[in-house]
This record gives C-alpha cells, structure tokens and sequence, in this order.
C-alpha cells in the first residue's frame, strides 16, 4: 500500500487523473434531453389514433372467470373479448357426466344460464349488456367428461365500455 501511494506521487500529472480498476469509480451522470415533438410515423399512428375510445380500435383482451360459487378457483371460462362481441370457452366442472346433446344454454340481455335435459343447472350474471340475438353457441364432448360450451355473444347496441370479463356473478345453487 505504502508502494502504491509513492507510485502515485511520482506519476506524471496525466497518469495521476487516469482511474486505475483498483480506485473507486466516478459514476458520470447524464441528462437527457426531450423534443417537443416525437415523430411516430414509422407506427402508422397519428394523435387522433391515440385520442379514439378504445371501442373504436381492434384491441382483444383475454382473461379467466372461474365457474363454481363456492370459491373454487376451477379457471372454467376463458373469454376474449371484443369491441362488439364476447367469446367464452366454458368448461364447467360441475357438467362432468352430462351428454353434451342433452344441454342448451339460453342467453338474455344480462344473464347465461345452461340447461341439462330441460333443468337449469347453472347460470350466471353477465359483466355487460348481451344483444340476445346475436348468440351462437356450440356445444362438444370435452376432456375428462366435462362439456366444452362455446359462445359468441354480441354486445348490446348503445351499449359503451368493456366487459372486462364474462361472469359477474355466479347464481344461487348456480341457479339465478
């Protein structure tokens, strides 16, 4: 140590400023500085693009509602959603067993409810307003004995805003 503080004073003045990978590092500290003004056309997006409701752009959002009331995190509906229409997978664990021709699923403006040979046996409220008309569903043998519904739901018109899910609640004994 006492070698190299004797070395440092006899150095030349420029070796004397030149940090060695011993000494302790400076951190240098820079500024960046903003333009008023960002070109952005390489995206093809313009400041009326980012000012439009989001209805109004082709932006799909995907998500997990779960189907049982008792808390049970089964993840049985898988929805994406659009600025007109919902889709939702449903796989609800408590249809194991059921024949896939023996359910229907009935579709009101707020509520889905699942039928099995005439008896509702599961319904839910729904996150938006449903244009009731705009329904298609298909309904197929799933894995593990459990039917897979599948639904396109139209959103109702005059209605704004997303969904940001399928289920709102699920109903009593799963029946509303």
């Amino acid at each position: 140590m006492l070698l190299n503080a004797a070395a440092a004073l006899l150095a030349p003045e420029h070796a004397r400023r030149t940090p060695s990978l011993l000494a302790p590092q400076h951190v240098r500290r820079t500024h960046c500085i903003r333009s008023a003004s960002v070109d952005v056309a390489d995206l093809k997006v313009s400041m009326d693009d980012l000012d439009k409701p989001l209805e109004e752009l082709t932006v799909d959002t995907r998500g997990i509602d779960h189907t049982s009331r008792t808390g049970i995190q089964d993840d049985g509906c898988a929805w994406t959603e659009r600025a007109d229409s919902v889709e939702a997978v449903l796989r609800i664990p408590g249809l194991r067993g059921q024949p896939s021709g023996s359910l229907s699923v009935d579709v009101t403006p707020t509520s889905c409810t699942v039928s099995s040979f005439g008896m509702a046996v599961w319904s839910c409220l729904l996150k938006g307003k449903a244009n009731p008309e705009s329904v298609a569903v298909d309904i197929s043998d799933g894995a593990e004995a459990i039917p897979t519904i599948e639904l396109r739901v139209g959103k109702a018109e005059g209605s704004s805003g997303r969904w940001g899910g399928f289920i709102e609640s699920i109903g009593e004994d799963s029946i509303l």
